[in-house]
């Protein structure tokens, strides 16, 4: 009997866990409930909900024990209780490290801990740097205190040593066969034809506490199996091939060259500005609040803004690959974290290279974290300048040199650069943990977090217009055409859902007075991507670059109207007809604005789109 109840308490103790991480998590984040308006009655809910997944996860971590115990069913020695013991509190302490990590990105990434984000551990002093020091060490109070709690219930009230064997054939026998098919039907969900999905935990109106019911355990599992399941297997393969591949060839396809040519010169410098984390909400002209970025907005009137451009991804190396490679994000994973794939890629700076363009890259931190350091590396910049290789007598906070001294540093070392160059800035200073040297002007938006963030943005707004001011006073400034653009985009005080196209909604300005005159302080709403930058700019240059497959020119009227975004395990699609999100793990639509008629035409595209790109992913 010891054996069945040391089964039997061990499941209810995993159940236990899995609650008091849940509830730790909706605590952790109580002002997100009350900001979102979300009823108790559905926290309380999402414990009820969270169960399906709760037991299918438990059954998983009990596979071993379980084998353990069946072995103590004919034979025991305290050895194996020794095991029994290690096992369970190294799964505890796995399982408590993912889920406060989990709490640690949820305010920045708002999604499960999926196996991209592993990727980032890697790189311990970047995850550090990128948190306020508070937060840092909140969390590791958290891990202690859940773990140390935890593992005590553990030891004191579940763990049972089995010191004397069954000694019955009989019993081994049943107990193995049993407890089998019962740990099966829990990790299966039962006896339902089509197997437990995360969509089971999903019921809520709001995403916030669908999210908090997937057990993070079973997420990053079946995350982790579908990284290594797509190495033989399209994991987004919903129609025939052929199919897949003609609607994407006609998508792309440009029936006519029609380019509007909006530059004076076919060879300026160009000056490419990556805004870290701007989303559209910053904008007043893209419906943000007025005297967030007031500089931007003066950049406006002399510049040429789109107002239906949208992030490829959530992520900055998936920014760059969008920019330099015209390649668009991919769900599961970035290809700058495959390194045998990169090297295939197209790349707009070789390109320019071969037009007679000197290229140069600056950040104000360290390039390694994401893999963008040999992604950037491989595109093919002459010079590339991150922290460590400016002087050590400039400010630095906690991610390297705040953005006005890296856009100083640029302006001087552009003096030296044969020209016509490429230089693209990549800024670091709205990123959390939002450290910049400025007292903050903003203390509107209602949590602290939304502050810093916007603080950050006024503080980045204010050294452009100090940037400008001495750019326009340089001898090159006259031929430069400077781009702006975001690498992604972020959380904003308007709460937008993470996989919703508002919160994918992004700047892109062109300024200069290579502009020609008729397009300043204009506008262009055709929908398009960061995808698309490397066409676009290339056409005006009059440049052909055919490997640039997924890339459109923006300044072609004749172009399909479209844009795609990985939606962290699926795609998000944008027309003139409509837009619609599709998760993979839940196998269902969060969101879907499409004219009855026109979904199924729609929703096609979409996801032959990813099915294609996921193809030429695996194939690279």
């Amino acid at each position: 009997m010891k054996i069945l109840l040391s089964l039997a308490k061990q499941f209810v103790f995993w159940l236990f866990v899995f609650a008091i991480s849940r509830a730790v998590f909706f605590i952790y984040y109580s002002e997100i409930i009350k900001i979102e308006k979300i009823e108790f009655s559905d926290v309380f809910a999402s414990f009820w909900y969270a169960l399906p997944l709760d037991i299918s996860t438990a059954a998983y971590i009990l596979i071993i024990p379980f084998l353990i115990l069946f072995v103590q069913s004919f034979y025991s020695a305290k050895w194996i209780n020794k095991i029994t013991v290690t096992y369970s509190l190294l799964m505890l302490f796995a399982y408590i490290l993912i889920t406060v990590s989990e709490l640690g990105i949820y305010d920045e990434w708002k999604t499960k801990l999926q196996y991209k984000a592993l990727l980032y551990l890697s790189h311990p002093d970047e995850i550090f740097n990128s948190s306020e020091t508070k937060t840092f060490f909140i969390l590791i109070g958290i891990f202690i205190l859940e773990y140390s709690f935890t593992s005590w219930i553990y030891l004191k009230f579940i763990y049972i040593r089995i010191l004397k064997p069954a000694h019955s054939i009989i019993f081994s026998g049943v107990f193995l066969l049993l407890t089998s098919v019962i740990l099966f039907l829990g990790i299966r969900g039962g006896f339902g034809e089509i197997p437990i999905t995360q969509s089971k935990s999903y019921f809520s109106k709001h995403n916030f506490v669908n999210l908090a019911s997937v057990n993070t355990g079973y997420s990053l599992l079946i995350s982790t199996i579908e990284n290594y399941k797509f190495k033989n297997k399209n994991p987004f393969e919903f129609y025939d091939k052929t199919e897949a591949r003609n609607r994407v060839d006609n998508l792309l396809k440009v029936e006519n060259d029609t380019t509007i040519n909006i530059l004076k010169t076919k060879h300026p410098n160009i000056v490419l500005l990556i805004l870290e984390s701007w989303s559209a909400d910053l904008i007043q002209t893209l419906g943000g609040k007025e005297g967030i970025t007031p500089q931007f907005r003066k950049l406006e009137k002399q510049g040429l803004l789109f107002t239906n451009l949208y992030a490829s991804g959530n992520r900055s190396e998936q920014g760059m690959s969008a920019i330099f490679s015209g390649f668009p994000a991919t769900p599961i994973t970035a290809i700058t974290h495959n390194l045998d794939k990169i090297i295939k890629l197209p790349s707009l700076i070789n390109t320019l290279k071969d037009d007679g363009y000197s290229t140069r890259y600056y950040f104000g931190g360290d390039l390694m974290y994401g893999g963008i350091n040999s992604y950037i590396s491989v595109v093919g910049f002459d010079i590339i300048k991150e922290g460590h290789d400016f002087s050590s007598d400039l400010p630095r906070g906690k991610l390297g040199i705040p953005d006005e001294y890296l856009l100083n540093e640029q302006i001087k070392d552009l003096g030296t650069a044969k020209q016509p160059f490429f230089a693209a800035l990549f800024t670091l200073s709205t990123h959390s943990p939002y450290d910049q040297p400025m007292k903050d002007v903003i203390s509107w938006a209602k949590t602290k977090g939304q502050n810093g963030y916007l603080n950050s943005a006024y503080y980045t707004d204010r050294c452009l217009g100090e940037y400008f001011a001495k750019a326009k006073k340089q001898p090159w400034y006259s031929n430069t055409l400077f781009i702006l653009v975001a690498d992604h985009s972020h959380n904003s005080y308007k709460h937008w859902s993470v996989n919703s196209k508002e919160y994918r909604k992004i700047p892109l300005l062109l300024y200069g007075d290579v502009l020609k005159d008729e397009y300043k302080g204009s506008t262009v709403d055709i929908i398009g991507s960061q995808t698309d930058i490397g066409t676009t700019l290339m056409s005006q240059l009059g440049i052909d670059n055919p490997d640039f497959y997924w890339s459109r020119n923006l300044f072609n009227p004749t172009i399909n109207n479209f844009a795609f975004y990985e939606a962290t395990d699926g795609v998000g699609w944008i027309t003139p007809g409509g837009y619609f999100v599709y998760k993979k793990t839940i196998d269902d639509y969060p969101f879907v604005q499409i004219k009855e008629e026109d979904k199924d035409s729609i929703i096609k595209d979409g996801q032959s789109y990813l099915q294609e790109l996921f193809r030429q992913f695996m194939e690279y």
